[in-house]
């Protein structure tokens, strides 16, 4: 099996490529983890993670100033219908808009808007950033096995907001609900990052391949 990180310049690389080797490794599994940069290469993956850091605006204009990229992620994602983990600003990118930075157009693959989360306890500060725990919303094959304590690494201002909760995989709390997991069909996205969330995070990560 090969799974294929795709760096477009816009993600923590190194530690999501350690991570997912780990997971592989757990799980004795005949797994080639690649790290790509050239969208013909996508063809070749069974697999693929699509890691994003900063903002909706650069990663989107990140990924699209890369000729061909698009075509090849909806070609993998929509016709061929395989997987693919979005982590972070990744996920959000699944999404239709990004308002971040006067927006900018996502993959639309599902339909939703990113938008800032709104903050009104002094108390609290964005970025919403360390350890905070998730909710569950359905039984997904990407959350089995995790541990009672389902706490992971945060770091982000902006929020998914799906326009079909049936797409809400999971949430947290911070000043109010807002949804950290999308999930539809072969497209699943966390806006935690399991490769610094430790032991429930190569968990999930052990999911994706396994699933």
């Amino acid at each position: 099996m090969i799974i294929s990180i795709f760096d477009y310049g816009s993600g923590n690389i190194k530690s999501v490529s350690k991570a997912v080797e780990s997971a592989a490794n757990n799980l004795q599994k005949n797994v080639s983890v690649q790290v790509i940069h050239d969208p013909k290469k996508i063809k070749e993956a069974d697999k693929i993670i699509l890691p994003g850091q900063g903002s909706f605006k650069q990663c989107a204009q990140h990924l699209r100033g890369i000729p061909g990229v698009v075509d090849e992620l909806n070609d993998f994602v929509l016709n061929k219908k395989k997987n693919i983990f979005g982590i972070c600003v990744g996920m959000q990118l699944f999404a239709d808009f990004g308002e971040e930075d006067g927006g900018s157009k996502g993959l639309g693959w599902i339909q939703g808007e990113v938008k800032k989360i709104k903050i009104i306890n002094p108390e609290l500060k964005l970025p919403h950033m360390g350890w905070n725990e998730i909710v569950l919303k359905e039984t997904n094959p990407l959350f089995q096995n995790l541990s009672e304590d389902k706490h992971f690494y945060f770091v982000h201002s902006y929020e998914f907001i799906a326009q079909d909760q049936i797409n809400v995989a999971a949430s947290t709390f911070y000043q109010d609900e807002i949804t950290v997991a999308i999930f539809k069909d072969n497209i699943f996205g966390t806006q935690f990052h399991p490769e610094k969330s430790q032991k429930n995070g190569i968990q999930i990560l052990e999911n994706f391949i396994s699933w």
